[in-house]
Parts: structure tokens; C-alpha cells; sequence
């Protein structure tokens, strides 16, 4: 069979989601269903890959889904937590404080605390914190989504303490034949994937704000998001540049966590100061919660509850939060011991069904402990009531049964995709007959594609993790086959598999569904797969310029498309910033 002709029935699982997820708008729990089955069919009699293994894929994947539940569930409670205890509330309160500037406050949450959370804990958990907290604040629940999953990009590449980079490039490599130590080339690889997210990520905040006022303000303009691009760029280089440091001075581990806590330090300072902050006259706020679109609003309702004293301290509301940060950093660092406690107890399945694969979660490490934890400690904190803090628990357990039916879809599709190499065709997995089929088309263009590739894997697997495993290694062999610098091919898909996360289908699930927006995550994809497709394209160019120029010069197709594109930016601003 014809490389090109592979590589199609590879994507139809992938045209199944863009078709009825995306296209027509159906919930997830429809569409998935579909290609889950295409996926399976494909294996079975295309790749002729045994039952066994596509059974033992499936099951695998249902362990996934759970686990995923679990955090959704952890994520759901410790907000349910907050607003019965009446800690919500007072933080609610502290961010009217600092503004009451919905733009202000989502760059603050969404871009900075996100970042952070993203550092310490990676595998969607920002979203599972960021997004809550949001909704809490009075955010319509699509727009916390939509914002929350933007900023799944710059930060992921280093999350989970560098986990993308050390575990996902550095085990993609191990089989590349390199005789120099590896790590360091793994390092100088992670250096390369923070300049080229610093540059590509600059716009980030402005593209969240934008898109809120936009597809969320009562004008339905850009316009109103870039009158606040000072304060979006200050808040952006606040991260990005410390992050950028952090990279090429202290290796993989610690740029996102370290570039979200400065940046959250500088600008919550600067704007408590009203630096580059917009008037209370021109604070931009939604409509009424009456006057919005059915589509934005979550099973969730978020009530005004009060402390039962009538007062609550802001570092006494805020003390969960500040947990939560604080477990994650201290159980996902190595030179610590909670690190070998957490990873202690491990749950497994091996070889099922006497197959290679097996399945396996570690319970204490899952984030979703930590929620529970933290949630338990404030019930003591706060001083809740049994009955309230039963009520959070009864709301948090109907939430993730809502956002079950999708996900136990569309995480053992995912599996099959992943796991259908091996088959008796002769065949190479699914993920890798695509990226061949692309790869015969681009030839030497293949940088401005190397960031799609990337993305597309973190669109299967909902994971930069596993997607630069899958394709690290074959994206250094067409680096070298093309005649460039392999390792800034490798970047590119570092940096494409990380802005990947934002059009994700099961992280957009788990999102969704921590503020009750089940079914409604097409909508969700059709927005930040705009903001994908101007990450990757990006990237792609600057590392076209990049890895090119030595032999086509300054001015090569992708300075030209790099230098477009950056003109486009700073005409919308120059056009728009004063607009009301």
C-alpha cells in the first residue's frame, strides 16, 4: 500500500472528530464513540493488528479515562469546597480589589497562576484549576474553557517539572544512536524550545483577552481585548523572560514554574500600583448573566455564598490555592523525598491479555489526591458545616459522571491509534504512516510542517509528553535527511506538541466537564484552533528561517511568512487599540 494512501486511513479517526466533533458540533460523547470505532476497524483489518492487542489497547485506555475522572472529580470538589465554605466569595472580592477588569483578571489567572500550576504538575491540571476558579470569579463557563486551553501552549513544553522534554524527547532519542551524552543534548534541545516559545508565546495574553471580548463581550469585538495590549505584553515578557533564563541557566525543570510564580509576583504588584491598567471608567465586565448564549453556561452555578462569620481573611480564602502549588512543587521534585512516596504505590495490569501492553496508575500521584487533600484540609481551615461540605461532595460526584460517557471513548481510541503498530501488514503505527505521508509532500519544507506534526500528536494523545516520544526521533532522522540542524527539528515539534494541547480532545473533555460544560466541546475546538494553527505556523516559520539560513540567506519563505505574520499583529493593534 502507497505511503499516501496510508497515510489518509490514518487520519479518518482524526477526520471523524473534525467532521461531527468540530464540523457539526456534536458532543463528544457522540462523536468519539465513531471514531473509536473507525480506529478499531482500521486496526483490526488494515493494520491487521490481533483482537488482543486492540483489546488490551482499549482497556488501557479506560484506566486512563479513570484516572482523569479522578482529577475532574478532585478538581470539581475543591471549587465546591470554596464556594460552600464561603472562601470563593472573599476571592472574588480581592480580584475586584486589584481590578474589575475581566481582562485584567483572566491574564492573572489563565496566563500567570496557569503557567505555574503548568510547571508544577503539567497533564492539563491548569485547566482543572484555572478554569474552576474563573467561573467562580463570574466568567461564563465557555469563556473560563476557552481561555484555560489558550494558555495550554508556552508553559507545556517545561511542565511537570520539564517532564515533556526529560521523559518525552529525551526517551524519543534514546534510540537516535547518539554516542555524546544525551542529556546534554536534550538540554541544548529544551534551551532552543524556550526561545521559540518566548517568541511565539509573546501573544498569548492578547490572544486570550481578544477572543473573550470577541466571541464573549456584548460587542462581540477584538477590539475591546487589544485596547489592554500594554498590560497583555508586559504581562507575557513578565513570564516569558525569566522562563527564557531559567532554560539555558538551570536545564529543563523549572522554566514554566519559575516564569509563572516572577510573573505572577510582577504583575500583581505592578497592577495592585495601576501600572498599565485601565481605568475603572474603561473596566471591560460580560453582560448580564441573563443576557448570555445558553451555549456558554455550565451545569455549574456558582452562588454568592458568605463565610458563616459574615468575614473571611483574603490568605485564609486563598490558603487552598496556595496548597495546592505548594504539594505539587514539593511532589514532583526529585531531590525531595514526597517524590518516592507519592510514586510508591503503583496499580498495574501488565501484559494484558499476553500482549506488550499494560496499564498502570499511581493513585497518590495523581493530582486528583491532592484536590482531595487540599479540600479536606479546608474543610477544617474554613471551618465548614458537615452538611455543607456533604453537599460539595454529592454536587463534585454528578459532575464527573456527566463527563464520563466521553471520555471512556475517547481515551481508549487514542490507545488503539497509539498502539496499532506491530500488525500483521507490516505496518508502522498509525501516528507514524501520517507524519511519513506528510513528510514525502513537504521535502525540504518540512520545518513548517514539523510543528503541525507535533501538534497533531498532542491532539491524539492529549499529551506533549507522548507525542514528542512518538515523533522526536523520526522528526531528528528527516532533520538530517533534509540536510539541517536536526535539533532544531526536534524543537519545532517540542513547541508544536506543546500548543497541541489547546485543540486536545479529551483535555478539552476534562476541562469542560470541571465546570459542567459537557457537550459543548466542538464549540470549544472551533475557537482555540485558530490560536493552533497561528502557534504552530509561527513556529514553523521561525525555525525554517532558522535552520535554513546559512543557505537561502535572511529572506527565505519563512522569515517572509514569520515577518507577515508579525506585521498582521501589530497593524490589529495599531488599528484596534483605541477602538471602543
Amino acid at each position: 500500500m502507497s505511503t499516501g494512501m496510508l497515510a489518509f486511513l490514518s487520519l479518518l479517526p482524526i477526520l471523524v472528530v473534525a467532521i461531527f466533533l468540530v464540523g457539526l458540533r456534536w458532543p463528544a460523547s457522540k462523536a468519539m464513540p465513531i471514531s473509536y470505532v473507525v480506529a478499531v476497524l482500521l486496526a483490526l483489518f488494515v493494520w491487521q493488528v490481533p483482537g488482543a492487542n486492540v483489546a488490551a489497547a482499549s482497556i488501557n485506555g479506560l484506566v486512563v479515562a479513570g484516572t482523569l475522572l479522578y482529577i475532574i472529580f478532585g478538581a470539581i470538589l475543591l471549587l465546591n469546597t470554596l464556594q460552600e465554605s464561603g472562601g470563593l466569595k472573599t476571592i472574588r472580592r480581592g480580584f475586584t480589589d486589584i481590578s474589575p477588569d475581566r481582562r485584567i483578571q483572566v491574564i492573572i489567572i489563565a496566563w500567570l497562576f496557569g503557567s505555574f500550576i503548568e510547571g508544577s504538575a503539567g497533564f492539563g491540571t491548569p485547566a482543572a484549576v484555572a478554569v474552576p476558579l474563573l467561573v467562580g470569579l463570574g466568567f461564563p463557563a465557555m469563556a473560563a474553557v476557552v481561555s484555560g486551553m489558550l494558555i495550554q501552549s508556552t508553559p507545556v513544553s517545561f511542565g511537570a517539572v520539564g517532564t515533556p522534554i526529560l521523559v518525552g524527547v529525551q526517551s524519543g532519542l534514546d534510540q537516535a544512536g547518539i554516542t555524546d551524552n544525551l542529556l546534554v543534548l536534550v538540554t541544548d534541545i529544551g534551551a532552543k524550545v524556550a526561545l521559540l516559545h518566548m517568541v511565539v508565546g509573546t501573544l498569548v495574553p492578547l490572544i486570550v483577552v481578544a477572543f473573550m471580548t470577541r466571541f464573549f463581550g456584548k460587542n462581540k469585538s477584538f477590539s475591546e481585548g487589544v485596547k489592554v495590549w500594554k498590560f497583555a505584553l508586559f504581562a507575557a515578557f513578565a513570564m516569558t523572560l525569566p522562563y527564557l533564563i531559567v532554560a539555558n541557566v538551570l536545564g529543563p525543570e523549572f522554566p514554566s514554574l519559575v516564569g509563572g510564580l516572577v510573573g505572577l509576583l510582577i504583575v500583581v504588584t505592578a497592577a495592585k500600583k495601576g501600572f498599565l491598567m485601565p481605568s475603572k471608567e474603561e473596566a471591560w465586565d460580560f453582560e448580564a448573566r441573563s443576557k448570555w448564549d445558553p451555549e456558554w453556561t455550565g451545569s455549574i452555578e456558582i452562588k454568592d455564598i458568605a463565610h458563616k462569620s459574615g468575614h473571611m481573611s483574603m490568605v485564609r480564602a486563598w490558603s487552598p490555592y496556595i496548597l495546592v502549588g505548594l504539594f505539587l512543587v514539593l511532589t514532583r521534585l526529585e531531590s525531595l523525598p514526597f517524590l518516592e512516596w507519592m510514586q510508591a504505590w503503583t496499580v498495574s495490569i501488565p501484559n494484558m491479555f499476553g500482549t506488550e501492553i499494560s496499564a498502570s496508575f499511581q493513585p497518590l500521584y495523581l493530582p486528583g489526591t491532592i484536590f482531595v487533600i487540599v479540600s479536606l484540609i479546608t474543610y477544617f481551615v474554613h471551618g465548614m458545616s458537615v452538611s455543607a461540605y456533604k453537599k460539595a461532595w454529592a454536587q463534585s460526584g454528578q459532575t464527573m459522571i456527566a463527563a464520563s460517557t466521553a471520555l471512556i471513548f475517547t481515551v481508549p481510541m487514542v490507545q488503539v491509534f497509539l498502539n496499532s503498530g506491530g500488525g500483521a501488514a507490516g505496518f508502522e503505527g498509525m501516528p507514524i504512516e501520517l507524519a511519513n505521508g506528510v513528510a514525502a509532500l513537504a521535502g525540504e519544507y518540512w520545518p513548517l510542517f514539523s510543528s503541525f506534526i507535533g501538534g497533531l500528536g498532542a491532539f491524539i494523545a492529549g499529551s506533549n509528553t507522548i507525542s514528542n516520544m512518538m515523533f522526536s526521533l523520526f522528526q531528528y532522522d528527516v532533520g538530517s535527511q533534509i540536510g539541517v540542524d536536526p535539533t532544531w527539528i526536534v524543537a519545532l515539534q517540542a513547541v508544536g506538541g506543546a500548543a497541541g494541547n489547546m485543540i486536545c480532545v479529551h483535555n478539552v473533555v476534562a476541562a469542560s466537564a470541571v465546570v459542567g460544560l459537557v457537550g459543548k466541546e466542538g464549540a470549544v475546538i472551533r475557537k482555540t484552533l485558530i490560536a493552533f494553527l497561528y502557534y504552530a505556523l509561527m513556529a514553523g516559520s521561525i525555525g525554517y528561517a532558522i535552520v535554513w539560513y546559512a543557505q537561502k540567506g535572511l529572506f527565505n519563505i519563512g522569515s517572509g511568512i514569520a515577518v507577515a505574520m508579525a506585521i498582521v499583529a501589530i497593524y490589529i493593534i495599531a488599528t484596534n487599540h483605541k477602538r471602543v
